[in-house]
């Protein structure tokens, strides 16, 4: 294979053929034996040479080697330097006089950050107030992420592999500086503040302009992410790539399986990378990042979760230097720290879209946070909200309860008319014509039931994401942003898991105890209109069983308190419902001429229009 020179390699042999003029014409005469006997003698300048043959082209091996038994001893610095000079071009000074790697502090009292020289970049971030499941120190960012920017003239060079020198360190602040041979400089300045996650830092250029990426500035963003919580595969689903576009301040997300699979997107305020309770956000301050392209995909080993990518970039100024502010969030996905920073980090939170978000965000975020701030144990907060939605929503289950009282007192009469009318058709029609007559709705008790579905499904979105309950234990149950896990199983059941939760046990169990009550409220009638419901409504929670058992046990816990304070609304309600009156009332509103309502007409309408198509069928 031939040798590869480019303009580098030239100004190289350059600059060695000038030593060798200068050493030639100024250097005293020294007997050629005694400069080859010292350069064989030292140590340094062949270890260079053997370290330098590895990393440089065939043709630059050879030219090392020969200097080295050449009658001119070049010191260590030299030697380095023109190795510098090869391999990074205007930056060899900067790499000769900053090769040593350091790291340096910044920290307050919720962030300890580590910064090396190598990069100018964060390569530690601990969360003081938080571990991960297994009670060590929780790292965003341990050695496992990378902040670059790409400058390039006749090759591309990355800073991630640049040395910079440090030219200002106080309790709060960091300032790297990257300083060509020609004196343009590259500064990154990180600052610190108490009493928050939010990192400041500023990139600016002085000079540096014809070294820009195609006059755009381009930041190579990685990280694979740690895995912090005890059920891996549900910290996998909820980790994904978000970002908050510019003309509209909406946030959309990205996920994907796959590593050829790649998403750009342009103008952007901000991106984040999101896992289950803890979010790195990377914000441009007073502008817009120009375009974005990500990529995600998950990773096999167990230490992490997935690698998440972005190629950012951003225009630079009219001079083509950069003088860019810059926000780095590290910290927890908590509703209130992240709506404090005034961004929209708060919308990085899944708590649903439309109706599902409104109720989380205007009803259950705040009365979860002012029982919070009784110091209550989290078990009992769960109680609370349970007691308090049940009993906001009691006008709605009375009143469903109120309605399958009528229809277990018809039941009587339906039944007649079943045994009357052994046409299918004739007999709907005749029931229809039972509850009109009566004043009865036969979904009377459902639509209240609907009317709380929106309630239950926020729920199931407001306990997984709720970071209060991460590590926090109630009963058996040690963390309750995870499965409560009373026996591990020694095999795996499909759609099951390989543990027993009991939490998700006794919500399975109260939620059959409650639909076969309900069965014996309504009289089985709705189920005599509906006959597959009879199965459905059994099979439907059976079916939660294998969902619920790995998800948060505070949600299962959550569902098993609603079902038991059910019942108890249901035997208190029951005491006050006198069906001899319901009867009763059933019985002189038969005598009495009937107003139609909307409903009962509608359904009239259907029924009779089923009854034409029957006919013509015959």
């Amino acid at each position: 294979m031939k040798s590869k020179f480019d303009i580098n390699t030239v100004v190289g042999f350059l600059l060695i053929g000038a030593i060798f003029l200068y050493f030639g014409y100024f250097s005293p005469t020294t007997p050629v034996a005694a400069d080859e006997a010292a350069i064989a003698n030292d140590s340094t300048t062949n270890e260079i040479v053997a370290e330098d043959s590895v990393s440089l082209n065939s043709g630059e091996n050879n030219l090392l080697a020969a200097l080295a038994k050449d009658s001119i001893a070049l010191n260590t610095d030299t030697l380095k330097y023109l190795k510098y000079q090869l391999e990074f071009g205007p930056f060899a000074q900067s790499m000769l006089e900053n090769e040593e790697t350091k790291t340096y502090s910044l920290e307050n009292n919720l962030l300890k950050l580590s910064f090396s020289n190598k990069g100018a970049q964060l390569i530690k971030a601990e969360l003081k107030d938080f571990q991960t499941y297994d009670s060590l120190p929780l790292n965003l960012i341990d050695s496992n992420s990378n902040f670059s920017l790409l400058l390039e003239d006749e090759r591309l060079y990355n800073t991630a592999d640049l040395s910079f020198k440090v030219i200002e360190q106080t309790s709060n602040t960091l300032k790297f500086a990257l300083q060509t041979d020609a004196g343009a400089s590259l500064v990154y300045e990180y600052s610190l503040v108490a009493d928050a996650y939010m990192v400041d830092w500023s990139v600016e250029t002085n000079g540096m302009a014809p070294l820009l990426k195609h006059d755009q500035s381009e930041l190579i963003w990685e990280l694979q992410a740690n895995r912090h919580e005890k059920n891996r595969e549900n910290e996998i689903t909820r980790t994904e790539m978000q970002f908050q576009l510019t003309v509209d301040e909406d946030v959309d997300n990205f996920n994907s399986s796959s590593a050829d699979e790649e998403l750009v997107e342009e103008a952007l305020n901000w991106v984040a990378y999101r896992q289950q309770f803890f979010t790195t956000i990377l914000q441009l301050k007073g502008a817009s990042f120009s375009k974005a392209a990500l990529a995600i995909r998950p990773l096999e080993d167990e230490a992490h979760t997935k690698y998440m990518a972005s190629s950012i970039s951003y225009p630079s100024n009219a001079s083509g230097e950069l003088d860019l502010e810059m926000g780095l969030y590290l910290g927890p996905n908590k509703y209130e720290i992240l709506k404090s920073y005034d961004a929209g980090f708060e919308e990085l939170i899944p708590l649903g879209w439309g109706i599902l978000g409104w109720i989380n965000r205007g009803i259950v975020l705040n009365i979860f946070n002012w029982l919070e701030a009784y110091g209550l144990n989290y078990g009992l907060i769960i109680l609370i909200i349970a007691l308090i939605i049940k009993m906001i929503l009691f006008p709605l289950t009375y009143s469903s309860y109120r309605s399958m009282a009528k229809m277990r007192v018809l039941k009587p009469e339906i039944d007649a008319l079943a045994e009357k009318h052994p046409d299918a058709m004739k007999k709907q029609q005749a029931t229809m014509e039972l509850y009109r007559k009566a004043g009865v709705s036969p979904l009377g008790g459902c639509l209240p039931m609907l009317l709380q579905f929106p309630i239950l499904i926020a729920l199931f979105q407001f306990f997984p994401a709720s970071i209060e309950l991460r590590q926090q234990s109630f009963l058996w149950a040690t963390d309750l942003s995870t499965y409560d896990s009373i026996y591990d199983l020694p095999f795996n059941i499909p759609f099951y898991g390989d543990h027993i939760s009991l939490f998700t046990l006794l919500m399975t169990v109260s939620t059959l105890i409650y639909t076969y009550m309900n069965q014996q409220l309504t009289g089985s009638a709705q189920t005599q209109q509906f006959p597959q419901m009879k199965y459905i409504i059994y099979l439907m929670p059976i079916m939660f069983l294998g969902v619920f058992n790995n998800y948060a046990s505070g949600l299962s816990y959550y569902y098993f308190v609603a079902n038991v304070i059910t019942f108890s609304q249901q035997f208190a309600i029951r005491s006050f419902i006198d069906e001899d009156k319901i009867r009763a009332k059933i019985a002189e509103r038969k005598e009495k001429p009937q107003k139609e309502n909307r409903l009962m007409r509608r359904m009239r309408e259907v029924q009779e229009q089923q009854n034409r198509q029957q006919r013509r069928s015959k």
